[in-house]
């Protein structure tokens, strides 16, 4: 397996049919959310900004939250005919359609068969083109969460090397998600009830640490949190 191709994706599930489906469709009514609530500012990462990332983004969009995505990796890599040819894309040079349009000339059957259609005509429902975390210098966020550690790993770093200006403090949250399109939406639905949760805190610094606990024991799952600044 070539080192950095993390996508397994496999022949598209009725699952990932009803994606497909619902990327066609216009987006779901958004519920109005109370007003009373500070509103926070999320980032999702993953390392390509195309699978894990891009079905959280859309999810917390629809549901209203401020939100935005990105890759930490050092340039975009989407699986290829084998394992050793994989499709190599660079970050600020391509649009999720241009991506789309390529993997169409080469083979459409193929790229049909394990998915990737899908998520692209996904992610052109949602934004422009895949983004670099390390390469935004401008966007503040209150939480970001990332899909794998090694993410994690390389957002801590971001924030790190950077020269800190304003001292705000982000929370960066880890939630391990196997880059799949099934694993994406079931991960997706954790990011989303996390969003929801820190959101109704009146008092996120005090409060965050009891609401991880809380919904690790609930729902089995492990969060890794670290605090950063800007």
């Amino acid at each position: 397996e070539l080192k950095g191709v993390h996508l397994s994706f496999l022949p598209i599930s009725p699952l990932v049919r009803r994606m497909s489906k619902r990327a066609n469709e216009e987006p779901a009514p958004v519920a109005k959310r109370a007003d009373t609530r500070r509103r926070l500012s999320f980032a999702v990462v993953c390392s390509s900004n195309q699978n894990r990332s891009m079905e959280a983004h859309a999810r917390l969009s629809r549901a209203g939250f401020d939100v935005k995505s990105y890759g930490a990796g050092q340039c975009i890599r989407l699986p290829g005919p084998s394992a050793d040819r994989p499709n190599v894309y660079e970050f600020g040079k391509v649009t999720y359609d241009e991506i789309l349009q390529d993997l169409k000339s080469k083979d459409m059957k193929l790229y049909q068969q394990n998915g990737l259609i899908t998520m692209l005509e996904r992610n052109i429902t949602v934004k422009p083109r895949p983004e670099r975390f390390q390469g935004n210098t401008t966007d503040v966020f209150e939480v970001v969460f990332s899909c794998e550690s090694r993410v994690f790993d390389q957002i801590i770093a971001a924030y790190t090397e950077r020269t800190s200006k304003t001292g705000d403090v982000v929370h960066v949250l880890n939630v391990e998600i196997k880059d799949n399109p099934e694993e994406a939406i079931v991960g997706a639905g954790h990011i989303l009830e996390l969003a929801e949760r820190l959101e109704a805190c009146d008092d996120l610094e005090n409060e965050i640490d009891e609401l991880l606990e809380k919904f690790e024991t609930e729902r089995k799952v492990a969060v890794m949190h670290s605090v950063a600044f800007y």
